[in-house]
């Protein structure tokens, strides 16, 4: 009866790490989820002087207005800082500027992706070689619509650095030898992390998997 309990106590042990963490085993497609839809796992809210409200609703990471930011942070160690790619889909559900800041790390460092920044438009990394998004070669600008999903996906090799939405890739550039960095206002989200300004949004199916040049 002890060995019997004791194996039950293990498999309940076992059950309760896997709902805490909220990863999952890797799809066919070496995809693996970083948010269960019901709980925060290993995310927190990002320590931001006046963060909006975090919960979970409707199977989303519900990101209030923060006065001005807000977001949420990974608590541990990444699952990659190299050779790696990112995808989420984000909303704006409130709010006229970037509703997506998604902070991802690049060996020992971190850079961030802004969607919808400079008052609602402007898409690109900050930063590159001190140039934020706004400044850099890979500014754009892009319309979105309130209370609509984007698909974003970022790709990190030693090379380069992709980013898409949807299925229009915004982001192609070449860093070797160059310094990517984060804007000090976003600091809070290092080494991984997705963050608003004075906009609140909605965020599901953060997912990770591996991948190669």
């Amino acid at each position: 009866m002890r060995i019997r309990h004791l194996a039950l106590l293990l498999t309940l042990a076992t059950i309760s790490s896997i709902a805490f963490t909220g990863e999952t085993t890797a799809d066919k497609d070496g995809w693996q989820s970083l948010f269960d839809g019901k709980s925060l796992g290993k995310w927190k809210p990002a320590a931001f002087s006046d963060n909006g409200r975090i919960e979970i609703k409707d199977g989303t990471i519900a990101i209030g207005t923060g006065k001005p930011m807000a977001g949420i942070t990974w608590t541990n160690e990444p699952p990659a800082r190299m050779d790696y790619e990112l995808e989420l889909e984000a909303m704006r559900t409130d709010g006229e500027d970037f509703f997506c800041g998604l902070t991802f790390p690049f060996k020992t460092n971190s850079c961030t992706l802004v969607v919808g920044g400079w008052g609602g438009t402007v898409v690109g990394l900050s930063s590159i070689d001190y140039a934020d998004a706004s400044q850099n070669e890979t500014t754009a600008t892009m319309t979105f619509e309130n209370k609509r999903w984007y698909t974003i996906r970022v790709k990190v090799t030693k090379d380069k650095i992709e980013a898409w939405i949807d299925k229009k890739k915004i982001v192609d550039v070449e860093i070797a030898n160059r310094k990517l960095s984060v804007r000090w206002e976003i600091e809070a989200c290092i080494p991984l992390g997705i963050a608003t300004w004075n906009t609140a949004s909605a965020i599901r199916n953060i997912r990770f998997r591996k991948s190669s040049n």
